[in-house]
């Protein structure tokens, strides 16, 4: 099947575009990646009722348009997969593990956690961890605990905030947590459920860019995911984000990537490695 006239991008266009975004975000996006970014900005395309992608790439490049559809631009192109409960491990870590090491360090005063998903998309990840807490809390833990969830898209950050999910998003949560912490709709024809306000409560969302040079986040967190995003990132970047996360820890306290990224070679900013996917910053060293 032919393509229609203006329906890609001229090859410079998507030149500028990844280097824009590589430069702005952090994402790399080789020749590879070009037929999903396409796809992605089809609805930018709709929604500026354009007549294709061609006359998009003219409009922020040669027709000045760039500065007002940049943070539209960076919501498509940028990877937004997120589960509940995904990579389950983790947080059996954060109960079993993180928690009570990091309560021990208090010396019998009443813990206060506070946790930060650095990557958070549309939020299953930040009250994934809210569920966690909040049942270690109804189970007697003397603690209390607040979520900071963050990411470059200010689009999934609304759907985080509203915290209203599709019925088969919902599925990875575990039965007695779904009743807890979640609403489902009166009509059950919508297939969805939203989070409890007790929940939402407890988190909180913000934009933040991982690339800035410094983050508008206070010190003392006790535990960082940033999970399955660095994987985007070149090595360099690599480094310099965990060396900024790493400026925000508590001693003791613990960094959470993917299992499918591996911190060799790049420093680690000077934590020490509990699992593959697990680091701890040392309780001797800084703040």
């Amino acid at each position: 099947m032919q393509l229609e006239i203006g329906s890609v991008l001229q090859d410079g266009h998507y030149r500028s575009i990844a280097a824009l975004i590589e430069e702005r975000v952090g994402i790399q996006l080789p020749a590879v990646k070009r037929t999903m970014v396409e796809g992605r900005l089809r609805k930018r395309v709709r929604a500026l009722d354009l007549d294709g992608l061609d006359a998009y790439g003219r409009l922020l490049f040669e027709e000045g348009f760039l500065a007002q559809e940049l943070t539209h631009l960076i919501d498509c192109v940028t990877t937004n997969k997120t589960d509940f409960f995904r990579e389950p491990s983790h947080f059996d870590f954060l109960r079993e593990e993180a928690v009570p090491r990091l309560a021990a360090q208090g010396r019998g005063r009443p813990l206060r956690l506070k946790v930060w998903s650095a990557a958070a998309s549309i939020g299953a990840e930040a009250y994934t961890l809210a569920m966690v807490l909040d049942d270690m809390v109804r189970a007697g833990h003397e603690m209390s605990y607040g979520i900071l969830g963050t990411d470059i898209s200010t689009q999934v950050l609304a759907v985080a905030a509203r915290g209203i999910y599709a019925t088969d998003m919902l599925a990875p949560v575990p039965p007695e947590y779904r009743r807890r912490y979640v609403m489902e709709a009166r009509d059950p024809a919508r297939r969805e459920g939203r989070i409890v306000p007790e929940l939402r409560r407890q988190v909180r969302f913000r934009h933040l860019n991982l690339m800035d040079d410094t983050y508008p986040v206070e010190s003392g967190v006790h535990v960082i995911f940033c999970r399955n995003v660095l994987i985007y990132f070149d090595k360099p970047t690599q480094k310099k984000v965990v060396e900024h996360l790493a400026q925000h820890l508590v001693p003791g306290g613990f960094l959470v990537v993917g299992h499918s990224e591996s911190m060799a070679g790049i420093g680690a900013a000077g934590l020490v490695q509990e699992t593959s996917s697990i680091f701890r910053r040392p309780e001797g060293g800084g703040r």
